[in-house]
């Protein structure tokens, strides 16, 4: 314990994990501890057991649910964007090699009271019972225009500077209904509540994009990929790909006491009595309480059922989103569910997730229209847990901290928050160019 670290990571969250891999990679000398024996941290994956022991103490799982081992539950469970910048994390660093994935069956959207496929293209436009007629054809000619956007050529722009038009002025040029809108920037560009309607078009646009192209790219039902197991087997993936560069993992390591010099710089992490030496402390808002603030809070629901969702064809894994004004919410509500066919439950039995940003301290209530969708369930757990941001200031004290996981069910958000944290730590922009078809090999 007693050298010294470039950078010592703290807590084995997906977040923390990728950074640890990304770092090593980099060729600095890593050591990463976690004062839980288990890897994930709050994005881990429980068995049945570890589920009860969690939310119904020391009451047992039921044996008709049957064996333990065969459940993998996501305690924060996301689907990934297929040509998203996780996939492309994953192919920069070649951690596709510890991972099989494989394509999500559907992605669906909340919409006067019924569930619907998004459309991601102008011929599924076309064919979406969204839309009346008129309003079909407007939405298609908007699509068309996505679609042929070019950010490089200013020909595909028709005249107009997406840095500067607002999305709401974009999409009143063609016309589209509230309705429409809806759906666009809540299923199709995944924003999570409506302040990106004031703000420039272009991102948006890209995420659209994206969303076009991740759903090509595997002719699925949706655009969105999953890895068999569940995601509890993205850290350690990256764990092994830190140990294989060099980097030094420590689980069951008590306290993880960041200890500072007299001008408030990091200088090394005690634990059991032995402290080991940095520059940098990388952690979750766990390890540093005195250095974040909370935010907001997250409330979510947790089924064992044994069918699939409703309303969704049989989907077998599953994205429903629940935009927040079909609600008369402040933000979105989101349905993930996931079963057998990825492994991360036995045989007929699915796993369904609602969760959004809590707005009261009564997490069945508010989260009931997300449940009303899922039809009976076999089991269901309720959670809260607070969300935290930090408040540092970095260039002083060299401590990165992450961002709390929040309500979303992908992971577009979470990526961002690594990236950015990446550049803080290293002064470096990842290059994410990557040949996405590298990816390709290891899906179903």
């Amino acid at each position: 314990m007693d050298e010294e670290y470039d950078v010592i990571v703290l807590g084995t969250g997906l977040k923390e994990c990728i950074l640890s891999g990304l770092l090593s990679v980099d060729g600095l000398k890593v050591l990463h501890m976690d004062r839980n024996d288990y890897y994930g941290g709050e994005s881990t994956s429980l068995n049945l057991i570890q589920l009860w022991k969690r939310f119904r103490g020391d009451d047992k799982p039921p044996p008709h649910l049957g064996a333990s081992r065969d459940y993998n539950i996501d305690m924060n469970p996301k689907f990934i964007m297929a040509n998203g910048n996780l996939v492309r994390v994953l192919i920069h660093t070649d951690v596709t090699k510890y991972l099989s994935f494989k394509a999500v069956d559907g992605s669906f959207v909340f919409n006067k009271g019924k569930v619907h496929k998004v459309p991601a293209n102008d011929m599924e436009a076309l064919k979406s019972p969204l839309m009346g007629l008129f309003e079909k054809r407007r939405a298609r000619k908007f699509f068309i225009y996505v679609q042929n956007y070019n950010e490089s050529d200013p020909k595909t722009h028709e005249g107009m500077d997406l840095t500067r038009v607002t999305t709401k002025e974009l999409i009143a040029k063609y016309g589209l209904d509230d309705n429409t809108i809806d759906f666009i920037g809540h299923a199709l560009a995944l924003h999570s509540d409506d302040r990106y309607l004031a703000e420039p078009a272009l991102d948006t646009v890209k995420r659209m994009k994206l969303y076009a192209e991740s759903l090509a790219r595997f002719q699925g039902g949706s655009p969105y990929i999953y890895p068999l197991y569940g995601l509890g087997e993205l850290p350690q993936a990256f764990a092994r790909l830190s140990a294989v560069y060099g980097g030094t993992y420590m689980l069951n390591k008590p306290e993880c006491k960041v200890e500072f010099d007299e001008e408030g710089k990091v200088v090394g992490v005690t634990s059991e009595g032995e402290t080991a030496k940095c520059k940098k402390v990388v952690c979750d808002p766990s390890y540093l309480p005195g250095k974040v603030r909370k935010v907001g809070r997250v409330a979510r629901a947790i089924a064992i059922m044994s069918h699939p969702i409703p309303s969704t064809d049989d989907s077998h894994s599953v994205q429903i989103i629940l935009p927040q004004k079909q609600l008369g919410r402040k933000s979105d509500m989101y349905l993930f569910c996931c079963s057998y066919t990825h492994n991360v439950a036995p045989k007929g039995k699915f796993i369904a997730f609602v969760s959004t940003e809590a707005e009261t301290d009564q997490p069945a209530i508010e989260l009931k229209p997300g449940i009303d969708l899922l039809g009976p369930v076999d089991e269901i757990f309720f959670d809260i847990y607070d969300r935290y941001e930090p408040v540092n200031e970095p260039t002083l004290d060299n401590c990165f901290v992450s961002t709390s996981y929040d309500a979303t069910t992908h992971f577009e958000s979470t990526v961002d928050d690594v990236l950015n944290m990446y550049t803080l730590i290293t002064g470096k922009v990842i290059d994410l160019s990557v040949d996405l078809s590298a990816a390709s090999a290891a899906e179903e």
